[in-house]
Parts: C-alpha cells; structure tokens; sequence
C-alpha cells in the first residue's frame, strides 16, 4: 500500500506541514515523484504524486478519487476499560475492523481506578489514528469520553451484550449496533438486569469464556461478519 497522508480537505493540490510532514520526509522519506495515497476528516480518498519538498511542507497534486473501505454496517464498540495495554491493543484492532466508534466504559467490575485512565485521551486518540492509516480507511472513528454502562444502555438504537453465561437471542438484521463488552469480572447482576430491561440482544462467543480483550475483537470479527464486509 502506498504511503498515506491525512490532510483536511482534497484540493487538485495540497500541502502538507507539520506532523504529517515529518512523517512523511523526515521517517518515511518519500521522495519527489512517489505515489502516495491521501486521505482528509470528510472521510475521501485519492491517489497523489509528490511535487515538491521543502524545508517544512511537501506539495501534493491529487488524481482520481479511491473507492471508499469503510463498513456499510455502522458498529460501535462500548469496550469496558480492562488494564491499559491491552485496552490500546483492542482501540487498534477495533480499528482496523471498521468500528464506527469506540466508548471507553465504566462498569461495576472494572479493576483499575479513575485516576489510572484519566487523561489518556490524547494516547488513545493517536493509536486510533495510526491504524487509520495503517489499515486504508479513510475515517477515522469516534473516541468518546468515558462513559458509565447505565449511560450506554439508555441511548437508542440496537445493543448487543456479550456474555459467555447469556442465552442468546436471535438478531434478523443490523445496519447500527453497538457492542457492549465487559471486563475481566464479568457483568454484574444490576448491569444484566438493566440491559434487560433496556431490551438489549444478547449474544455468546462460542462455548469458551474468553479474555475481555479477545471479546472485544472476537464480537467485532463476528458481527462485521454477519451483517458488514468481512
């Protein structure tokens, strides 16, 4: 895959400064004349030829636009906040399978204090965004701010909850879902009474008990491939 560059709008040329630019020369090296790939917060694509490189911007003249990657079905993943390193391994993961957005969320049974995850936003958003471009889409997802599970239950629209205990119940079609993924500890008793009664679908991932983060990647793989693109 080319190099890909993110700028703000597609323009027949564009110049690129700042991060994207010292990516793009100082670590990548592109060199004048390369093909790249650029991509801009309006979610479009398009194939481009380095023109020139300066001392702080490289100029870019843009071709035909790139058929979109992104998932017809629009999934977001409500992925309760598990130990640090392997809550940035499913924000990247999650990524690359097309989640629309992602919602950090507080559960009864997550084991690390407020203080632990409070103020990693700016990390967070930045593993989103390198698997944005690492993966070929061209939008990049939601982060929303932590949120409480009673918080998620309330908004609108179709919610599965994954349980390894739950019986399941049958889902026809999706086109907006999101994903409810607990942690370490499991749902506790109020929280499956509250998705209950919020009507929430809920849903297995096969006969094992699984870790929290292969939940969360695991769901992710399984409804993308019911009812998106894989």
């Amino acid at each position: 895959m080319r190099h890909r560059i993110f700028i703000d709008h597609i323009e027949p040329a564009v110049v690129v400064t700042g991060d994207e630019f010292h990516h793009s020369v100082r670590v990548v090296r592109l060199r004048v004349g390369e093909e790249v790939e650029v991509f801009d917060k309006n979610g479009n694509a398009a194939r481009g030829i380095v023109m020139a490189l300066e001392k702080d911007r490289a100029v870019i003249t843009t071709g035909e636009l790139l058929p979109s990657r992104e998932s017809p079905l629009a999934v977001h993943l409500a992925m309760a906040i598990i130990q640090l390193e392997k809550f940035e391994l499913v924000l990247q993961k999650a990524t690359e399978l097309g989640v629309r957005s992602i919602i950090p969320l507080v559960t009864d049974r997550i084991e690390l204090r407020a203080e632990r995850y409070s103020g990693k936003m700016e990390r967070w958003s930045k593993i989103v965004f390198e698997a944005v471009k690492q993966s070929g889409r061209t939008r990049v997802p939601e982060l929303a701010e932590p949120a409480k599970f009673a918080d998620v239950v309330a908004r609108p629209g179709a919610k599965i909850l994954f349980d390894a205990d739950a019986e399941p119940t049958p889902i026809e079609t999706l086109d907006d879902v999101t994903l409810l993924i607990g942690p370490e500890g499991g749902w506790s008793e109020g929280e499956l009474r509250l998705a209950r009664e919020r009507e929430c679908f809920f849903q297995r991932l096969g006969p094992r008990r699984l870790r929290a983060e292969t939940a969360g990647i695991a769901a992710l793989s399984v409804v993308a491939f019911r009812f998106g693109d894989l």
